[in-house]
């Protein structure tokens, strides 16, 4: 199984396939991913723990456990976790291409631009 640690948090690949990726996804306190967009898939993200702030496009709303955000293929997107617990959710990718390298950064904490 694949695992990265990052600096908002960690991953890890539950599945890959030539038509989707399973991925679960921890974000901790005051973690925030980069706002961003791909090319070539779309993403769901299913919380399961924690609340996630999710930005798409120009809405941002908290999402709790049980909740599904739908990020279509080109939306502006992100999530941050504004709170003590972690969040970890669930996000399932699908489209044509799921490499790491269809991360279009628009914004980032981390300054990975």
């Amino acid at each position: 199984m694949e695992y990265d640690i990052r600096p908002w948090g960690e991953y890890w690949v539950l599945e890959d396939a030539s038509t989707h990726k399973v991925k679960r996804i921890k974000v901790k306190k005051g973690g925030r991913l980069s706002l961003q967009y791909h090319k070539y898939r779309a993403e769901v993200w299913t919380i399961i723990s924690g609340i996630g702030t999710i930005t798409i496009n120009d809405k941002t709303v908290d999402y709790h456990p049980g909740e599904v955000a739908i990020i279509p293929q080109g939306a502006h997107h992100r999530i941050e976790n504004k709170y003590n617990e972690p969040v970890i959710f669930i996000e399932v990718q699908h489209g044509t291409y799921f490499g790491e390298d269809d991360i279009v950064r628009i914004e980032d904490d981390y300054n990975r631009l």
